[in-house]
Order: C-alpha cells, then structure tokens, then sequence
C-alpha cells in the first residue's frame, strides 16, 4: 500500500480542566495544565491517505487538494483561537491532544475522497503527540 503526507501547524491556546470537577481536583488531575489562564502550543498536523496511484495522475491524492482541505477544515478553525471556547466542533470536549486528534479524523473523514484517511499525527510539542488511525483489523 501507498501513503502520502501532508504537514501543516498551527498556533493555539487551552486549558485542560474538566468542568464537573473543582479547581483542586483539576491541578490534582491536570497540574499546571489546569491553571485558569490556559497555555499556548505550536501544533503540528501530519495527516497521512492511503490507497492506489490514480494512472491519470500518478498520484494517491494531489498534495494541493489535501492541502487546501486540511486547511479549509481544520487549520483555519484552530488556528491563533482558544480550543476551550473559540471552536464549534471542540464545544464541550476537553481539548486534550487526543481528543483533538479524535475530532481532527473525524473532519476530515466526510472530505477526502481520493484515496483513504489512514492516519492523523497531532503533535503538541515536538515531543508529545497523539495518532488516530484507520483500524487495520477492520480495513
């Protein structure tokens, strides 16, 4: 099987905190993450299709239209916004890396319709990052 990805970033802010609990049970739960002011991250989203080389093209998908999707979608609704309270699909989800990431697949998904979503990378700092991905198992 052949994959293509396409990685874009993006700036934004959050909080981590769970609004069933008090303050102190969310620093117990999310620590510094938790503090009222939220914090910002430089995002990285790699999002990876999978499937056959079109022989008009000789590409899985064209780079551009992944692209342009990637960024109508979901770039341009997340980027410089705050996650808690600035973006539709985030609404009442805590915004952890992998719930975004959940949400992220979830988008993109219903778009792309050449070749097949295999797999979305969220990194949220260069050293953390969560993967959502096809379930082999079922493909």
């Amino acid at each position: 099987m052949l994959f293509v990805t396409k990685r874009l970033s993006f700036c934004a802010a959050h909080r981590l905190f769970n609004p069933g609990l008090n303050d102190e049970e969310n620093a117990k739960l999310f620590g510094k993450c938790s503090f009222p002011g939220g914090h910002g991250h430089n995002y990285t989203l790699e999002v990876t299709v999978c499937g056959d080389v079109d022989k008009e093209t000789g590409m899985i998908i064209d780079v551009k239209v992944l692209k342009g999707i990637i960024e109508c979608e979901v770039v341009s609704k997340l980027d410089h916004k705050n996650l808690n309270t600035d973006v539709a699909f985030l609404k009442d989800t805590i915004p952890s890396v992998e719930n975004i990431v959940m949400k992220i697949w979830d988008i993109l998904n219903e778009k792309i319709d050449k070749g097949r979503l295999y797999e979305v990378k969220l990194f949220e700092t260069k050293d953390n990052a969560a993967i959502y991905r096809i379930d082999q198992k079922k493909t």
